[in-house]
């Protein structure tokens, strides 16, 4: 893909902080970070969604996205590291890797309801929707 800009990122057409890369993936530092470290792992082969990366090459993006979390947890004081895909910004699939210096780094604003200093639950839904909604996933699975 001509235009993307990680695709131009995994082609070496622009610049990276690099982390790790192979022939099928790259791992490098967000340039916008939400905290220090906040890495970002992509398949090298365009693919939109994470939900169309083969099977194997979302285990390799999983599997480098863990070791690059055990890196941040010797290097930063931290107890978790997140890590999740999004796709908001740039329309080719990449996971996030971000070590948790709070627990909202990376947080719902649906926890947010008391406060950012808090964790706040989100409403339970009714017993009937949830065997409804997870009946519809099973069924399309």
């Amino acid at each position: 893909m001509t235009d993307c800009l990680f695709c131009k990122i995994a082609a070496g057409d622009l610049p990276a902080y690099k982390l790790y890369e192979d022939a099928h993936i790259l791992a490098f530092l967000d340039l916008h970070p939400i905290r220090k470290g906040h890495a970002l792992v992509i398949p090298k082969a365009h693919h939109v969604w994470f939900e169309d990366l083969p099977e194997d090459l979302a285990t390799h993006i999983t599997s480098c996205a863990q070791k690059i979390a055990r890196a941040m947890k010797r290097l930063y004081p931290v107890e978790r590291v997140s890590m999740f895909y999004t796709g908001i910004h740039v329309p080719h699939a990449h996971a996030h890797v971000v070590p948790m210096f709070h627990m909202h780094d990376v947080t719902s604003a649906a926890y947010l309801r008391d406060g950012a200093d808090q964790f706040s639950t989100p409403p339970k839904l009714a017993e009937s929707e949830m065997m409804q909604i997870a009946q519809d996933l099973k069924n399309n699975l």
